[in-house]
């Protein structure tokens, strides 16, 4: 190709694919200057012309901006730091996508009214020290008056929203936040917690409470599909009663039984399953936690007629 060669801007609009609207704009905007005129008055342009024009196409669709993009094929600025601070301001319009978009899908879950929305979303705005804040003030009217829980326990509990979330991670936290506040599901927490402690309160080492007892016995039952109300489930009952009667000293009747539906009844929340999945999802846990399930089936089984144990 001649360096002599010029082009008119029909002709760079065949190259190129862009119309010719498009291409006058850009050389009355100074950013693909004609490099001449022709004998009638037409502008022409020189071969880098539609180098010019591809690399403003490319700028544009990925949303740079004209002044930038005259910038950088004037080279009064690199390329690279046109492309970075653009990138960045794309980062930033993600997020603030990411978190309207979180917003807007649970409040259309939950078919939330104008108020409920504004909430929703003031709770996905709250910045890194106020989300701790929510946080700790929930776990410490979980766990205030109680004996301090073992090391790990509050660091299991706490979420720690990444500073560049998915999507689904804001929806976690707008969610779990929403819960954090509740004042239902607090008191909820709170008497679990209690409860898990009472458990405790015996001599010797660390043990599971009714609810794990419960979790570990029932886990074969649940994948059998066996009916809680039914005669296979005896023997599964009967194993997690004489396991939890055993851990605390007390003899399998009907007291200790009594005693173990109160509990599981106090625990069974579905709410606390909740909490640990949206945790999960925030933090990048695996799941799989859920104890509700066992909860259930074993509740059903213990007030079945069948299960009240001999005198």
């Amino acid at each position: 190709m001649s360096g002599d060669e010029r082009y008119t801007i029909g002709d760079l609009a065949r190259r190129t694919g862009l119309s010719v609207k498009t291409i006058r704009y850009y050389a009355d905007s100074g950013i693909v200057p004609p490099t001449d005129r022709s004998p009638a008055g037409y502008r022409q342009f020189g071969p880098d012309a539609v180098a010019r024009l591809e690399l403003v196409r490319t700028l544009r669709d990925l949303g740079v901006d004209l002044a930038s993009i005259r910038r950088v094929v004037d080279r009064e600025v690199p390329l690279h730091e046109v492309a970075a601070a653009h990138a960045e301001a794309l980062a930033v319009q993600v997020r603030v996508l990411r978190l309207r978009q979180a917003v807007l899908t649970v409040a259309a879950r939950r078919e939330a009214d104008p108020s409920e929305v504004d909430d929703l979303h003031r709770l996905a705005r709250l910045t890194a020290h106020e989300r701790r804040q929510l946080v700790d003030d929930f776990l410490d009217s979980v766990f205030t008056g109680d004996p301090a829980p073992y090391p790990g326990v509050l660091v299991s509990m706490t979420p720690e929203l990444p500073d560049d979330p998915t999507t689904e991670q804001v929806r976690a936290w707008v969610e779990l936040a929403d819960l954090c506040r509740d004042p239902t599901f607090r008191a909820s927490m709170r008497r679990l917690v209690r409860q898990h402690a009472a458990d405790h309160d015996v001599p010797g080492l660390p043990r599971p409470d009714a609810v794990a007892v419960v979790r570990d016995g029932v886990v074969a039952a649940l994948a059998a599909g066996l009916d809680p109300v039914g005669p296979e489930a005896e023997p599964v009952v009967a194993a997690v009663t004489s396991r939890y009667a055993r851990l605390h000293g007390l003899p399998d009747d009907a007291d200790l039984r009594q005693r173990l539906l109160d509990r599981l009844v106090l625990a069974n929340d579905p709410r606390r399953d909740r909490y640990l999945d949206l945790l999960s999802v925030i933090n990048g846990w695996s799941g799989g936690g859920a104890v509700t399930p066992a909860v259930d089936w074993f509740i059903r089984a213990l007030r079945a007629p069948i299960r009240a144990p001999a005198a």
